[in-house]
């Protein structure tokens, strides 16, 4: 984000604090972009400043509680009472309106659990908001564990049987688990080689603090884009593509 106008704060949460950075000035309706995770910080989405760059569009990244530079709970571990669905939208709440949203409006972007999120948001239909974007969010769980169950008995069969015996014995560190690990995410996860640091970056903050990772067609003027070629990074993978398809959206019938 070097040479755009940029500043970081971090707004108080109850007792956490969440660290967010803005991009430009909050003079018109920014997007706020939902990582996903839970838990892979903000790093791995920066390609969406690419629309300030082309649209003057203001942008606010945010480390959701729990990962990246906000507060972290490594002691709620396994809390299914803290880590709730409640208390990620509280903090978007409280987000919007310590940045004062609520009349100037807002729109979302999330990306994967990201998706979910605001899928979650939209439904409350708060004040402010005016668009989302929903990029690779799964609209249900039980349907994602299929395909992915899927896309693994696709896989070489060597490769998937490793997968699924580290799986059984919980042996998640394993150089055999890693290695086969890394063909699933190649084909599925993001098919550029080697990854983009962000997206590295994204991995080691689940590495680090895994916390809340580990616990958890009726839409009017809705548009749906699919990508040739693309796994759950398309933002990196078409990056021009998709910054394009998301200013047209956000854009359109603008005065």
């Amino acid at each position: 984000m070097d040479g755009l106008p940029t500043r970081e704060d971090e707004v108080d949460f109850s007792a956490p604090g969440t660290w967010y950075t803005v991009i430009g000035e909050l003079d018109s309706p920014p997007l706020i972009v939902l990582h996903g995770g839970p838990g892979t910080g903000h790093e791995y989405m920066i390609t969406l400043t690419d629309l300030y760059k082309t649209h003057k569009l203001p942008i606010v990244l945010y480390d959701q509680v729990g990962c990246g530079r906000s507060t972290h709970f490594k002691e709620k571990a396994g809390d299914a009472s803290f880590w709730t669905m409640d208390l990620f939208l509280a903090e978007l709440d409280n987000l919007v309106d310590h940045l004062q949203l609520r009349d100037i409006g807002f729109s979302l972007l999330g990306q994967s659990w990201g998706g979910i999120l605001t899928g979650a948001y939209a439904s409350r239909r708060p004040k402010g908001l005016k668009r989302i974007i929903i990029a690779g969010g799964p609209a249900s769980m039980p349907l994602y564990a299929e395909g992915c169950k899927y896309l693994l008995s696709q896989l070489p069969e060597d490769v998937r049987r490793t997968i699924e015996e580290r799986e059984r014995k919980g042996d998640y560190e394993s150089e055999e688990f890693q290695k086969a690990s890394a063909v699933f995410y190649g084909r599925h996860f993001c098919k550029l080689d080697p990854l983009p640091e962000p997206v590295q970056v994204g991995f080691e903050h689940l590495k680090e603090d895994p916390t809340a990772y580990l616990t958890f067609k009726t839409i009017t003027k809705v548009r749906w884009v699919t990508l040739s070629n693309a796994s759950h990074m398309t933002h990196w993978e078409h990056r021009d593509k998709f910054n394009e398809l998301c200013g047209g959206f956000l854009f359109s019938g603008r005065e």
